[in-house]
């Protein structure tokens, strides 16, 4: 499923990981500046490596001897990062719609059963203001999901939330990823969370993958 290894120079930091995934579910972890969150935004194409390859799901997005650089906007990878970043004058409907609509589609089946596995039919009519950090999270997962990604990058959702609000969405994580069809990249530093959710696991220190831990 995911198949990377990156080489760069972020300002004094040195990224050089390498790791393959044929699980569905995998999951980054590591400390606060390991490099997680860096990998994550080579593979979405938002940082660009001086070195390496990218490839999800047998498709190379990047491969600097072969000179290919998929543009983000077509490689077909969504991002949920710490905060929703939803708009703020939408609706969740149309925060919702607005990924159908990254898709090309409409309203339609789709919508109503991302909608019914994220438990969000009754907050369709309310703005982002009006929601919980939790359910802040579960519209934007809906939203990257309806958009139809080759590959969910999820960084750190839960990382903004309390106690409170992760105990409330770590269900539909569950369920989320029990239902997955598309590789899920889970980037953590709880490792309760990543034992819940991931098949395998990449430790990242320092830059570097230090371990490669299959579970399932």
């Amino acid at each position: 499923m995911f198949d990377v290894s990156v080489q760069a120079m972020l300002g004094e930091f040195n990224l050089d990981a390498s790791f393959r995934s044929e699980s569905i579910v995998t999951a980054l972890s590591g400390p606060s500046g390991s490099g997680k969150s860096s990998i994550v935004a080579a593979i979405a194409g938002l940082l660009t490596p001086k070195r390496g390859r990218i490839a999800v799901n047998g498709r190379t997005l990047f491969d600097s001897e072969a000179r290919i650089g998929i543009p983000a906007q077509k490689r077909g990878m969504r991002v949920v990062f710490q905060e929703s970043r939803l708009f703020p004058h939408f609706t969740v409907a149309q925060n919702l719609m607005f990924g159908r609509w990254l898709a090309g589609k409409k309203r339609d089946a789709q919508f109503d059963e991302i909608v019914a596995l994220l438990g969000i039919e009754p907050l369709l009519s309310r703005r982002p203001r009006k929601l919980s950090g939790g359910e802040r999270q579960r519209v934007a997962i809906g939203r990257a999901l309806l958009a139809e990604p080759q590959a969910l990058l999820l960084d750190e959702p839960l990382a903004s939330l309390d106690a409170a609000r992760k105990n409330e969405i770590i269900p539909y994580l569950t369920q989320l990823v029990a239902n997955a069809k598309i590789p899920v990249l889970y980037v953590s530093h709880s490792r309760d969370e990543i034992e819940l959710l991931a098949q395998t696991i990449v430790k990242i220190d320092g830059g570097r993958v230090t371990e490669i831990e299959k579970r399932r």
